[in-house]
């Protein structure tokens, strides 16, 4: 009789071979398709995995590490538009041949979600790279802005042309614009002129029948969901027109760091009374590290108080001295300088680094990392603050940034876009966890630290939905199966991201993609046949 491991080896080397050939077949339908769609030639934009530049390409963008091992699922190939035309190409022969398509802008998605498909394999990424221009109009107080131009392209090109103009989104630079928005985009004037979405005069997109739509061709519906609604569950943003704001020729920054041992827990506690209700001219967000204590061996937390006020140091100054004197910040703190220069400060670029390090457009930044959302609607209490520093001092390098609301962020309606968040709302809270080569193969110890961090927050933070942030994408808190998407499941999450609007979300998405072609694990679900 045959032993069991002769009879499955040869059944291995056929599924191989068919696997194999399954692949090739994907890839060389949709390379014909393309083909006759597009002009381009598709040497320059088409990639397999037997080509050298997939790997460094499907890498170059992808800010977690975690979302890159060899375990995780790697698409069958990248495409990289040259041209919107490209992009429709893309969408109708991924429909024609029922292909499943990932789209991605600049890749920080926290779980890697536009070039990974846990849910369904074969699947292809169009990579919005290349569609990176941007063109700004200052007499018009506006600019179009390609989905693949980061976050910090665009300042240094609005910039370059004013002074005394920005525009309110990331404090990450190199975040791809095409998908920051779609979540909301938050950033260091929120507080003054609201979320980067809250400033879009317009937007070109590919919708699920491979048009390119306007604003007044998409309509007012689809025009609502897109600016905070999450990326890809509508289309696939082109271009963005938005709209700039003013900005004081000079601004100014600090960054005050205070130690448990300098008494952190009360000034954060004041910080949580005072930081909605500031000037809304002031932005003071907290980074909660560890770090070595005045104790030789011994850890410690620090909470680092990172600002941008829209004006001179002198009426910081006494703002600060009125409202959180806790914080002792004195003139030496301050350093005054131009709005493009902040965006550098604030990214956390030294001052040496010139503003041209905007136009590489790449992220330095890359770790292997897990992180999760919170709002916070009352102050936590010393108690609750010391457990959390309990928690921080168990973990290798966490990580904990609180971002202050109140100012312009109150006064939106909830239902302005699909972003809720707003009224009420204190803070928000990411929490991170980062660890290097060492553990990449076994993050657990980490994950399950985070999600007992996050077990011990629910007493502190928003309830009935307990909120969460869609641009901090979080798989844990659910997710669609097998390319399917459940009404009931998805509401789980759609209620922490949206809130109140997820239900208008899914009744949008059921009219402009009924076949629910645009889908990933946290994408808006179409209503049940029945409720159509």
């Amino acid at each position: 009789m045959e032993s069991s491991t002769s009879t499955i080896l040869p059944f291995l080397v056929i599924l191989l071979a068919v696997s194999h050939a399954s692949s090739d077949s994907f890839q060389q339908n949709f390379y014909k398709c393309l083909k006759s769609h597009i002009s381009a030639p598709l040497s320059t934009c088409f990639y397999t995995p037997d080509n050298p530049s997939f790997t460094p390409l499907l890498n170059s963008s992808a800010q977690n590490l975690r979302c890159l091992l060899p375990s995780v699922p790697k698409p069958e190939l990248i495409f990289t538009p040259l041209v919107e035309s490209d992009v429709q190409a893309a969408v109708i022969c991924s429909k024609q041949l029922n292909m499943h398509l990932r789209i991605r802008s600049g890749g920080h998605d926290y779980e890697g979600l536009s070039y990974i498909s846990e849910v369904e394999t074969p699947f292809a990424v169009v990579d919005l790279s290349k569609l990176r221009s941007i063109s700004v109009d200052i007499q018009r107080n506006s600019a179009w802005v390609e989905a693949g131009a980061t976050v910090g392209e665009l300042y240094y090109r609005i910039a370059e042309k004013s002074k005394i103009h920005g525009y309110p989104a990331g404090l990450c630079t190199s975040l791809g614009i095409g998908g920051h928005i779609t979540g909301g985009a938050y950033g260091s004037m929120m507080r003054k002129y609201g979320l980067g979405a809250d400033n879009v005069l317009d937007a070109r997109i590919v919708d699920a029948n491979g048009k390119i739509l306007d604003r007044k061709s998409m309509g007012k519906d689809l025009f609502w969901a897109i600016r905070g609604g999450g990326g890809a569950s509508f289309g696939i943003i082109l271009s963005w027109k938005v709209k700039l704001v003013p900005v004081p020729e000079t601004v100014t920054v600090f960054t005050v760091t205070k130690t448990l041992e300098e008494g952190a827990t009360k000034i954060l506690y004041k910080w949580q009374q005072v930081a909605d209700k500031l000037d809304e001219d002031l932005f003071i967000r907290v980074i909660t590290q560890v770090g070595n204590g005045a104790k030789e061996g011994k850890k410690t937390v620090s909470n680092s108080y990172n600002a941008l006020f829209l004006g001179g140091v002198d009426r910081l100054l006494q703002i600060m001295g009125q409202r959180f004197p806790e914080l002792g910040l004195q003139q030496k703190d301050c350093v005054e300088m131009s709005w493009l220069k902040s965006v550098l400060y604030i990214a956390g670029y030294p001052s040496s680094v010139p503003p041209e390090v905007l136009l590489q457009g790449k992220s330095s930044f890359k770790n292997y990392f897990k992180a999760k959302s919170d709002f916070v609607k009352e102050p936590i209490p010393e108690s609750g603050l010391e457990g959390i520093w309990k928690r921080f001092l168990e973990e290798d390098s966490p990580l904990m940034i609180w971002n202050p609301y109140g100012g312009m962020m109150s006064k939106i309606p909830e239902s302005d876009i699909p972003f809720p968040h707003r009224n009420g709302t204190l803070f928000k809270i990411q929490y991170v966890t980062l660890w290097g080569d060492a553990d990449k193969d076994t993050p657990g110890k980490h994950v399950d630290w985070i999600r007992k961090l996050y077990s011990y927050m629910s007493n502190y933070v928003s309830k009935f939905p307990r909120e969460a942030y869609v641009n901090y994408r979080d798989l844990d808190l659910g997710m669609n199966k097998n390319g399917s998407t459940d009404f009931v499941q998805a509401n789980v999450w759609g209620s922490k991201y949206f809130k109140n609007n997820f239900n208008r979300l899914v009744r949008i998405k059921t009219k402009v993609d009924p076949d629910n072609f645009f889908r990933h694990e946290q994408s808006i679900p179409t209503l049940p046949t029945a409720a159509k």
